[in-house]
């Protein structure tokens, strides 16, 4: 297994040459970009430039990306770049499906039909790339998770656009638009997976309950309107909204117990109906409180979640930490954090992102983005879920 990563800066031009000599049937290109690399206008527009490249030295791979709220490489956070790692498999398989989504009500479809895309046999892992907006994270997951075999490890986030909540596009199958997901499958006996996820953050103020909300929009909480309630705890901070929520998130859980809190984030807010979207379901009965961190909780909990991958790995941990530019490395380290982290993390970001890489895999190569929403696998082996304001990371490697 080999890899490299580079990236295509913001005055034009790439960090390097592209490592076309790389390309290959076995190989996996991800490109974290932002969002002016996409379409502004008609879908069907041409490549700009650094995806085009990449499409036209990578033919024989799986070429695949999204839109970010901040790209990174190694332990450098950046903005209007586009952060690239081309993996070079060899003894692995790498098959890529794509579908459109039309709109929250079709996530649960579009998962079942990327299920269906992805074969069976000797599947290992998978990497999906969503949509940022048009989508409900929930049932998007779950309806994936079910149809693939047991112990697929799925992992992955929603696009980004930065605090603007505009637009967000994906790059799969030579094309970038919105509204498209796509799914990376990995297969082979030697293919090696870790993952881990973290928040940092806690709870505080009163216990509410879920008393209206369909999907992934939120009606009400004890009865009233939710966005009123929510204005009220933000105060002058309420006209930033939506993207001001991002500071504020919600817990929820159920109230009979069995199943473990998540974290939901603001995509959209609604003044006629006084209603709230998030990234993922706020199923109604729930409980819910709002939360807050501290930047120092934040960046331990990175830490804390690279910890949670290498221990997937028997011998790796405590071995030392990556070096990640390296020509040639036995792992690859894909992050997406929340862009609700960054905006409280403020300066601070990449002390984020230095935590996660101190206890990575030696020779490492780290890519990642700062997105809508993650995935990852819940607590106790149960099946992957869609998360907010969490740090997730996710390793491959070869035996």
């Amino acid at each position: 297994m080999r890899v490299e990563s580079l990236s295509y800066r913001a005055e034009g031009a790439w960090s390097r040459a592209l490592p076309v000599h790389l390309d290959s049937p076995q190989t996996l290109v991800l490109a974290f970009g932002a969002r002016r690399y996409g379409p502004e206008g008609p879908s069907n527009e041409p490549l700009q430039a650094p995806l085009r490249d990449l499409v036209a030295g990578f033919p024989q791979s799986a070429v695949v990306g999204c839109s970010t709220s901040g790209e990174i490489e190694g332990s450098r956070v950046d903005d209007g770049t586009v952060s690239v790692a081309v993996c070079r498999f060899e003894h692995s398989r790498v098959v890529t499906a794509l579908t459109p989504i039309a709109g929250a009500e079709d996530s649960g479809a579009a998962g079942a039909r990327l299920a269906a895309g992805l074969p069976a046999e000797g599947l290992r892992a998978v990497f999906v790339l969503s949509d940022g907006l048009g989508v409900n994270g929930t049932p998007l997951v779950a309806a994936l998770s079910r149809g693939l075999p047991a112990g697929v490890r799925v992992a992955g986030g929603l696009a980004g656009d930065g605090s603007r909540f505009e637009s967000t596009w994906v790059l799969a199958g030579g094309t970038v638009r919105p509204g498209q997901v796509c799914a990376v499958g990995l297969y082979g006996e030697r293919l090696q997976v870790g993952g881990g996820h973290q928040g940092g953050w806690s709870d505080f103020g009163p216990l509410r309950r879920i008393t209206r909300s369909e999907g992934n929009v939120l009606f009400e909480l004890d009865g009233r309107p939710a966005l009123d309630l929510y204005k009220e705890y933000l105060g002058r901070l309420a006209d930033g909204l939506p993207g001001a929520a991002l500071l504020f998130p919600l817990s929820i859980r159920c109230p009979r117990g069995g199943t473990e809190t998540l974290v939901r984030t603001i995509l959209g807010i609604d003044e006629v109906r006084r209603s709230m979207t998030f990234a993922g379901d706020v199923p109604q009965g729930f409980e819910a409180r709002l939360m807050r961190t501290t930047g120092d909780g934040l960046v331990n909990s990175a830490g804390l979640a690279m910890a949670g991958a290498v221990s997937d790995f028997p011998g790796l941990a405590g071995e030392g930490a990556a070096g990640g530019h390296a020509a040639a490395a036995q792992s690859l380290v894909i992050s997406v954090s929340c862009v609700g982290r960054r905006l409280v993390l403020g300066e601070r970001t990449e002390e984020e992102v230095e935590s996660l890489m101190e206890g990575a895999p030696p020779g490492a190569v780290h890519v990642g983005f700062y997105s809508y929403g993650e995935i990852a696998a819940g607590c106790s082996g149960s099946l992957s879920q869609l998360h907010n304001q969490t740090m997730t990371v996710t390793v491959l490697r070869e035996v």
